[in-house]
């Protein structure tokens, strides 16, 4: 996938004052932006005709030429045809809403809000105009209807992958599905002919996009194009899964209206997905520490124990040493300087494992992947670094009780983890700042785990 280019905004403003104070405001909200300025509707022409923007302000009253006048002379322009233009006028009166449709206006600003509400007005702009951003799935077997599509969606700087059929596509969409992480074919949305593409035909393909792949609407919009125009091939169109339809001959605006229209659904849904998935992790995850909670070990625990590409799995439980005199001395604040450390250091030893608080000043960790050796090696360099670690200057140990699934094969996940706990109280009846590990036998109750020694 081609690197994010930064968004890049032109102000148009006979003001030096304002010019400056509207740049500084975007570059302090919206970081990935590069801005430039342009004193009068002269100098803006000028601009436009070297630099591609993402977005267009301009004052209602320049120097040399009135804003509705520029935004029609630029709405008259090849390269800038479809760019957003919005006026930022401390009077937004009759004229400009009579007016600037025709003019091609996008949107308003009313200066009279003050200049820092326009940095929160151009960064909800432009998420609500990112639209035109994405990598477009094209399907298409007649050379003269790809010419004419790809150079629409090139000169308004889309990333489109182009096939000749439709089984072809299948196979990248398949690639997609089967292994999303890749980002190798990444779509945002497809674009099709509903009729034959090879011997699968666009409503074929449009089928397994919502019933194989059992992708919606709003996950991979699909806009097809055809030339048919009657009602029943629009229903089949819209019954076999598709988002939208562009009849053929194709009008530019028309189809990059829509292709609009349907990547912002696609982003949508995106955001919606990244929020939904951000707030699903702050239900399971322990506020002051950073580490998972118990929760979280209880709804994924024993799939983690029961993956077979995560054996041997070993469970850990670390309990700092005498905590309560911590808290008695030094106060809870402290202590939860001391907690929070602790969880930050866990999930820097472990960034790859599962990683929980379990209750007060004990946590847990269930580590996929070490042989014996290692996790023994890894447990007592956690324990050294504890004792150099002395948050906000109190010095802590730590206790640590180790099982493993090579030990202690086709356990529940409570059974194993009672054998790491058991493992635990032996550290701490041994005098505490060491690490135990349970042995076959002592999964019968009453045999106690063997004690690692200090470097194993």
């Amino acid at each position: 996938m081609p690197e994010i280019q930064p968004t890049r905004i032109l102000i148009v403003d006979s003001s030096a004052l304002s010019r400056e104070i509207l740049t500084r405001i975007l570059r302090d909200e919206l970081p990935r932006t590069e801005v430039i300025t342009a004193e009068s509707a002269e100098n803006a022409i000028e601009v436009l005709q070297t630099h591609k923007f993402d977005v267009i302000t301009t004052a209602l009253m320049l120097s040399d030429m009135d804003g509705l006048t520029l935004s029609r002379t630029i709405r008259d322009s090849h390269d800038h045809h479809y760019t957003p233009i919005i006026v930022v006028s401390g009077d937004a009166d009759n004229r400009l809403l009579r007016e600037g449709f025709e003019a091609g206006v996008t949107d308003y600003f009313d200066k009279s809000k003050g200049y820092k509400a326009f940095g929160s007005f151009i960064k909800s702009f432009l998420q609500r105009h990112s639209g035109l951003t994405g990598h477009i799935l094209f399907i298409e077997d007649s050379r003269t209807s790809t010419v004419v599509t790809e150079k629409m969606l090139e000169k308004h700087g889309l990333t489109f992958t182009h096939t000749t059929s439709a089984e072809e596509a299948f196979r990248l969409l398949e690639q997609q599905h089967d292994d999303p992480e890749s980002g190798e074919h990444s779509f945002d949305m497809v674009i099709t002919d509903f009729y034959t593409i090879g011997d699968m035909t666009g409503g074929d393909l449009l089928h397994g996009i919502r019933a194989k792949f059992h992708l919606s609407h709003q996950e991979l919009p699909v806009l097809v194009l055809t030339s048919a125009d009657d009602e029943k091939t629009q229903a089949d169109i819209f019954h076999a899964g598709a988002n939208d339809f562009v009849a053929k001959p194709i009008v530019e605006e028309i189809l990059i209206a829509r292709v609009r229209a349907q990547l912002l659904i696609k982003h949508q849904f995106d955001a919606i997905k990244r929020q939904t998935e951000a707030m699903r992790w702050v239900a399971v995850t322990d506020s002051l520490t950073g580490v998972r909670s118990r929760r979280y070990l209880v709804d994924n625990g024993q799939d983690f124990i029961n993956n077979p590409d995560n054996q041997p799995v070993w469970a850990i439980i670390i309990d700092l040493d005498h905590f309560k005199k911590i808290n008695d001395s030094h106060g809870h604040i402290t202590g939860d300087h001391v907690l929070a450390a602790m969880g930050d250091l866990l999930n820097r030893f472990f960034p790859d494992d599962m990683v929980i608080r379990f209750g007060g000043e004990e946590f847990c960790i269930l580590a996929k992947n070490y042989d014996r050796t290692r996790i023994l090696k890894t447990a007592e360099k956690l324990r050294r670094k504890v004792e150099e670690l002395e948050p906000v200057d109190v010095p802590v140990t730590i206790s640590i009780g180790i099982a493993g699934t090579n030990d202690h094969p086709n356990l529940h996940i409570s059974e194993f983890l009672t054998l790491a706990d058991r493992a635990l109280y032996q550290a701490k009846d041994n005098g505490r700042n060491q690490v135990c590990i349970a042995t076959p036998k002592s999964r019968k109750t009453g045999d106690e785990p063997k004690t690692s020694s200090a470097t194993p």
